[in-house]
């Protein structure tokens, strides 16, 4: 797709505006009215001045992390570096790398944490993913994209009553009155599409890096993070974005030639309609403190990229994570089901299986290779960096190590089964060829993430 489109445009550049643009707020108003933008006065100074410790908190503990990423079969390091934090046991998965919470203090669970400051800091984001629940519940409300109803989430509400009740809405955009009317899903109701479970935090200094790539279809300039659309999300979900550049700390000005409407030394979000080349995109600067929502349907209709400033930069992106597949509480019910078709001899103690019905050995065989390679391997394989901030993770680490060994042991019983004689034949072939499926996507993947 990305071919074809600079294709069309034939080495020429599409137009976007700033806010220095006498059509932005129009432009704005039409074609990206679900994109919310509230200043950093708007927000409460506490709140503030927690959050931005906390960012330096963990930046002082170099809890930041570069990810090693892969696109279309290859590995990337990616140039911004981050860190997952939200509910215990809850994982996000972004380009075939599945990032583990460090989890922020919650009731009920003994989290330990390696020092103080990071517990602080971990609670500083719990507080700021409080704030913006309620400022997208608004934000929704607002736009009129679901019916108006109470929320009965009292225990947040109450939580950031006082700031919230004192906030006065500063800057607001018209509703789009085409898309508007969105009618709410029977099934998805407005606080789980804005419950945020975690946050993907995310640092950068452009000036410690050797090479940014360019915007490749605007002329916008550096790009700390290129055009995308947020994955693993739950559907119709609204994001919320803290951005907090470190404004005064880079002296260094410009050499290059100014660039229409967008000053190189602020960062700045880009929008622009997926995959179009009429409508002209928005490049919006991020100051200290600044936030924006992207609600419903944006992150899906619409790409947006980061455009690098001067300055270093902190952003906290609040997502309601697709956890379906994604939380321990999953894979340990995936493990217990797997591990029901084996059996303990009470006398010998002898092991083996229950069901050699080839429906019931390619799901145990299926498990075994998501507890591998969707859990056991993307911890390891970067996971000794959660350390810096917390062990939370090693106990169900060594838990699902167990449940994967007895998984290997029903892999050789299956083996031993199907190579005895008193095998009818045809039930045989039948297990084998199922199985061979599944071990040789198994070997296929041992050897890929041997490279990585």
């Amino acid at each position: 797709q990305k071919k074809k489109l600079l294709g069309e445009l034939g080495g020429n550049r599409l137009p976007y505006v700033t806010p220095a643009d006498a059509d932005f707020h129009q432009l704005w108003k039409t074609k990206y009215s679900k994109l919310i933008f509230r200043k950093s006065d708007t927000v409460p100074e506490e709140l503030h001045q927690m959050v931005q410790e906390g960012f330096l908190t963990l930046r002082k503990h170099d809890c930041f992390f570069q990810d090693l990423v892969r696109i279309k079969g290859k590995d990337f390091v990616t140039p911004v570096s981050r860190i997952l934090i939200g509910n215990p046991g809850c994982t996000y998965k972004y380009l075939n790398t599945r990032l583990f919470t460090v989890p922020w203090p919650t009731e009920g669970y003994d989290i330990k944490y390696c020092s103080p400051q990071i517990h602080d800091a971990c609670k500083a984001l719990i507080r700021l993913n409080d704030y913006l629940h309620i400022e997208a519940v608004k934000a929704l409300q607002g736009q009129n994209l679901f019916e108006t109803k109470e929320i009965k989430d009292t225990t947040v509400m109450d939580r950031e009553q006082n700031s919230a009740t004192s906030l006065t809405e500063k800057e607001s955009v018209s509703k789009d009155q085409s898309s508007c009317c969105v009618p709410e899903d029977d099934d998805i109701s407005l606080k789980n599409r804005t419950s945020y479970n975690v946050t993907l935090l995310n640092y950068m200094d452009p000036l410690q890096m050797l090479y940014l790539k360019q915007e490749p279809y605007f002329g916008m300039g550096n790009m700390a993070v290129s055009w995308h659309h947020d994955e693993n999300l739950v559907e119709r979900s609204a994001v919320a974005v803290y951005s907090y550049s470190c404004e005064g700390s880079a002296t260094e000005e410009s050499n290059e030639q100014k660039l229409k409407g967008r000053d190189p030394a602020v960062w700045h979000v880009g929008l622009k309609v997926a995959w179009d080349i009429e409508t002209p995109g928005l490049a919006i600067p991020l100051h200290q403190g600044d936030v924006y929502l992207m609600l419903d349907d944006l992150n899906m209709t619409h790409q947006h990229c980061v455009l690098a400033g001067f300055s270093p930069r902190f952003s906290s992106t609040h997502r309601v994570a697709d956890c379906s597949r994604g939380t321990l509480e999953y894979i340990f019910g995936q493990c217990e089901l797997a591990l029901q078709n084996l059996q303990t001899d009470s006398d010998s103690m002898a092991l083996s299986l229950k069901s050699l019905e080839t429906a019931v050995i390619k799901q145990v065989e299926e498990i075994h290779n998501e507890v591998e390679f969707e859990w056991l391997r993307q911890f390891w394989f970067q996971g000794k960096r959660y350390l810096k901030c917390t062990d939370w993770w090693l106990k169900p680490m060594a838990k699902l190590e167990e449940f994967w060994r007895k998984m290997e042991i029903m892999t050789s019983l299956v083996l031993s089964e199907v190579g005895k004689e008193e095998q009818i034949e045809e039930q045989r072939n039948e297990t084998i060829s199922c199985f061979l499926l599944v071990l040789t996507e198994r070997q296929k993947l041992r050897k890929e993430w041997t490279a990585r």
